[in-house]
C-alpha cells in the first residue's frame, strides 16, 4: 500500500513537471497557453489540407520551438514535422492586425486566412473586417513590426 502511494506520487510529480517544463518551453514569439498548447489545439495542417481548421487529438503532437502542436492524423503530423514553416502561422499565431500594430494579442484559429501560402490569424471579426480591408498593406507592416516584436514579452508592449 505504502509503496503504491509513493509511485502514485512520484508519477503524478512527472505529469506535473511535464505540464509545467511544457509551460514554459514556449518563447515570446509564439502564442500559446499556460500549458504550452499552441493554436488552442487546433490542426496547422488542416488549414491547407482541409480549407479549414480542425481540432487536433490530443494524442498526435509535435513540438516545435517550445510549443504543442496537435494533428487530427499521423499524416498532418509528418507533413508539419517535414516543413514546420509551411503550415505555422505567421506572427507566431498572434493577430495579425495586431502585428501590425506593433502589439501582441491572442490569434483566433476560427480567424483565419491563406495569403500566398501563408495562414494569418486574427483577434476577432470585427479586426479581420478591418485586416481585409487592406491586408497586403497590413502583411507589410506586419513583417516589418514583427522584426521589431518577435522577441518582446507581450505584457512589455
Amino acid at each position: 500500500m505504502f509503496a503504491n502511494l509513493i509511485r502514485g506520487t512520484v508519477a503524478a510529480a512527472v505529469v506535473a513537471g511535464t505540464l509545467v517544463s511544457s509551460a514554459f518551453a514556449a518563447g515570446v514569439d509564439v502564442n500559446a497557453t499556460v500549458t504550452g498548447l499552441a493554436l488552442r489545439g487546433v490542426d496547422p495542417v488542416s488549414y491547407f489540407t482541409n480549407g479549414a481548421p480542425k481540432d487536433g487529438d490530443f494524442s498526435i503532437t509535435s513540438v516545435h520551438n517550445g510549443a504543442t502542436y496537435r494533428f487530427t492524423s499521423e499524416e498532418n503530423k509528418n507533413l508539419f514535422e517535414k516543413n514546420p514553416e509551411k503550415y505555422l502561422p505567421q506572427y507566431g499565431g498572434f493577430c495579425a492586425f495586431g502585428t501590425a500594430m506593433g502589439v501582441k494579442v491572442d490569434g483566433d484559429p476560427d480567424l483565419w486566412k491563406i495569403v500566398d501560402g501563408k495562414l494569418y490569424l486574427n483577434l476577432s471579426e470585427s479586426i479581420q473586417e478591418r485586416w481585409n480591408k487592406d491586408t497586403a498593406g497590413f502583411i507589410e507592416t506586419g513583417n516589418d513590426k514583427w522584426a521589431e516584436i518577435e522577441n518582446v514579452d507581450p505584457s512589455e508592449l
